[in-house]
């Protein structure tokens, strides 16, 4: 008989998931899943610091009569997932029972496929489809007469309160902005100060930037400063000619025919740049694993999304490998003091190391604090009335080091996620690290 191991030494393996099968959707076979998958949780409890699923399973297990999973009610099940917003950090960080352990947890993909069971049921509240459509609201909200009047309603109490009756938007929340005109009509007719493309280690030197629905209508200056940035280290720059959200929202939501959609949209154009002899690149984590790591996983057959996987890269990933080779410019103009840089859960999870630090550490009188906490935004699960508090509660021990480092800069690869631990932080501002880059550059 052979013992149970105690954890697992081997890497982490992730598995196709099978969402098109009708039993991925069998409600009987989920919930006797979520049972195996929960008791295992409660026996081990590693995980409890990282998000609010965690506490949330451990006290309804402690309150039940049983103290066990077996006295907590499957209807109850549906808090735990409420709480999950597959930042992965569980199964990269902490669990140690995922493949290749034969107990094959995988904890985000199961609260996943509860997101699927609960969308196709038609459980999934109005305000969710609404938020998670980011390229109709930002297409809407960038509209020249509509942008102001939208932003500055977002400022407003009693247009606040309104979200709150109507929504549920906490009235508190941090909200971004939105931008007119938005980032691919900024870049339409750019023209490259770079000519002449030079590879280096496995980067071509020529990139097709995928604006994301983030960087195009709420923060589009992050799509220029990185274009400035990559010219100013010899990159060839355009953009992808066309364009959705990347699906990200939408998988959140457990809508994974939205996903699939955003999937047929996308991948042929990028691939076509690939083909062309293109890498990607865009600025927002959460769309470079999405098309690195979810996409393969849901459509493991597709060979066009394994080459768009295999080709798209976190812009401080693509420059880190250029330095590698030697050709990244060094030449700063200006030093940025002190930087609290929190580290967002999916770039961590890319598995590509500290690159971001690793760059900006090349600027002299710089001294970044990496900070490996999750920020708790998540893109919508801090600014909805009911997971705002457990959001701010995520975010204060970041926070907290924000105020310690007496950071002039407070950053992050994710710019949702730098706003809210600004917010958190009472400082006043926010910026991508790109920005930082070239503003230490002096272009």
């Amino acid at each position: 008989m052979v013992a149970v191991r105690e954890g697992s030494l081997e890497a982490p393996t992730r598995h196709p998931l099978d969402w098109r099968s009708e039993a991925f959707y069998d409600e009987a076979d989920l919930n006797a899943e979520l049972e195996r998958v929960f008791d295992i949780c409660h026996g081990c409890r590693r995980c409890v610091n990282l998000c609010q699923s965690f506490p949330t399973l451990f006290d309804l297990v402690d309150e039940s009569e049983t103290m066990e999973v077996d006295g907590v009610a499957k209807s109850d099940y549906a808090q735990v997932v409420d709480h999950c917003y597959l930042c992965d950090l569980c199964y990269l960080t902490k669990c140690p029972y995922v493949p290749p352990h034969e107990w094959q947890v995988d904890f985000p993909h199961l609260m996943l496929r509860a997101k699927a069971v609960r969308y196709r049921k038609g459980e999934t509240r109005f305000r969710d489809r609404v938020i998670t459509n980011t390229d109709a609201v930002g297409k809407f909200a960038s509209i020249p007469v509509v942008v102001n009047a939208v932003n500055q309603a977002n400022k407003t109490p009693a247009w606040r309160k309104a979200l709150e009756s109507t929504l549920a938007i906490h009235p508190e929340a941090h909200l971004p902005p939105y931008a007119s005109p938005p980032l691919r009509s900024r870049l339409a007719k750019h023209a490259t100060k770079v000519v002449t493309a030079q590879a280096a280690g496995r980067t071509t030197g020529k990139v097709a930037l995928f604006a994301t629905c983030y960087g195009n209508y709420n923060e589009p200056h992050i799509g220029e400063d990185l274009v400035a940035v990559f010219e100013h280290n010899g990159i060839v720059v355009t953009i992808v000619p066309s364009e959705r959200c990347c699906g990200m929202p939408k998988l959140e939501l457990g809508d994974l025919q939205s996903v699939e959609q955003a999937k047929n949209r996308n991948i042929p154009a990028l691939v076509a740049m690939v083909e062309a002899g293109w890498d990607i690149v865009a600025p927002v984590p959460s769309c470079v694993l999405m098309f690195k790591q979810e996409l393969p996983l849901m459509f493991p057959e597709d060979a066009a999304v394994k080459r768009v996987g295999k080709a798209i890269y976190d812009p401080f990933e693509y420059l880190s490998l250029r330095n590698r080779a030697g050709h990244f410019n060094t030449e700063f103009a200006r030093g940025l003091g002190n930087v609290a840089y929190q580290v967002a859960c999916h770039q961590r999870v890319q598995n590509i190391g500290p690159r971001t630090r690793d760059i900006m550490n090349l600027i002299p009188d710089t001294v970044i604090k990496m900070i490996e906490r999750c920020s708790g935004h998540d893109g919508t699960y801090a600014v909805k009335s009911e997971t705002y508090a457990a959001a701010q509660k995520i975010a204060r021990p970041v926070a907290r080091q924000v105020k310690a480092h007496d950071a002039e800069h407070v950053v992050s690869d994710c710019p949702m996620a730098a706003s809210h631990v600004a917010h958190a932080a009472g400082h006043d501002h926010a910026s991508h690290p790109i920005t930082l880059l070239r503003h230490a550059y002096g272009i």
